[in-house]
């Protein structure tokens, strides 16, 4: 290796290193401060480790803890059960988009491609799924909007069927009696795991995340995902630490622990994505890679 060459790749190396501290920085400080004192967040300000160690904004959730796991049973049913349902649709509409001898394959391509940029705004889906298919304060609410359809995903995915599943393949899956269906579900999909498993890991993120559609559709506590029960208690705590003190906020905040136990909803919110994110690094850049390719 030549000595500009390894200047460079050091250089890179430095660059890369800086890049992923400050990505996890903000996350140290998050659980850091989820474990500070009310009183040391409002002294000293946000720390990388805690002035002030304490477990209130954990014992204030505890007191909920009946709430947020049943929210949280909730958010794991949409999540997996939705994320299923995505994905065979998608890899279906996928598959078939892929296939050259599909009658009007452009057209069809074309339409799914229309839905990246346009829709048909929230009053009238609101209007559909409350009105015709009568989802509101249903758990379908939360997990309908969510299937149809996400365009990007049904592009890649048949990026991914055109450019790295052989012709060959499908062809002998045909010569030995295989339908579409068999050929589908035996050859194709044992072929695409990486896309699967990038496609799969988008959609949970997007499912676990998504409060959009409980806020809308759901009024009813007992079916509040763990965003949409997450955000509420934030109402709550502002609306706490402002008014129950005789409109004393000084003292509400000290007492109160409203800074920590937003921190503390946060990372009960993003934990087990954290923690389920490595497992699918590896698929999520392989397929990202493959699927983008130009077919």
């Amino acid at each position: 290796m030549y000595k500009s060459d390894r200047i460079m790749s050091g250089v890179s190396h430095i660059v890369l290193i800086i890049l992923s501290i400050g990505s996890i920085v903000p996350f140290i400080i998050l659980l850091s401060s989820s474990f500070s004192s009310e009183a040391s967040i409002l002294k000293d300000g946000y720390n990388l480790f805690p002035k002030e160690f304490s477990f209130a904004a954990y014992e204030y959730l505890l007191d909920n803890s009946s709430q947020i796991l049943r929210a949280y049973g909730i958010t794991v049913f949409v999540t997996v059960f939705g994320t299923f349902v995505s994905l065979i649709m998608t890899s279906l509409l996928a598959y078939g988009l892929s296939r050259r001898d599909l009658p009007y394959r452009n057209f069809f391509a074309f339409f799914v491609f229309f839905t990246l940029l346009f829709n048909g705004g929230l009053v009238p889906t609101y209007l559909v799924y409350t009105e015709i298919f009568d989802l509101k304060n249903t758990i379908w609410a939360l997990i309908v909007p969510g299937l149809l359809m996400n365009g990007f995903n049904v592009l890649l995915m048949r990026v991914f069927f055109m450019t790295s599943i052989p012709e060959p393949v499908i062809e002998s899956a045909r010569m030995d009696g295989a339908g579409e269906f068999r050929t589908f579900f035996s050859i194709i999909l044992p072929l695409s795991l990486p896309i699967l498993a990038t496609i799969g890991l988008l959609q949970t993120i997007i499912y676990w995340n998504d409060w959009f559609n409980g806020l809308i559709y759901v009024t009813d506590p007992q079916l509040f995902s763990i965003q949409n029960l997450l955000n509420r208690m934030l109402a709550d705590i502002q609306f706490l630490a402002n008014n129950s003190f005789g409109g004393n906020i000084s003292v509400a905040s000290i007492e109160f622990p409203s800074t920590s136990v937003k921190m503390a909803i946060a990372v009960i919110g993003i934990l087990p994505i954290v923690v389920a994110y490595p497992f699918f690094q590896k698929y999520l850049v392989k397929g990202i890679a493959v699927g983008s390719v130009k077919g």
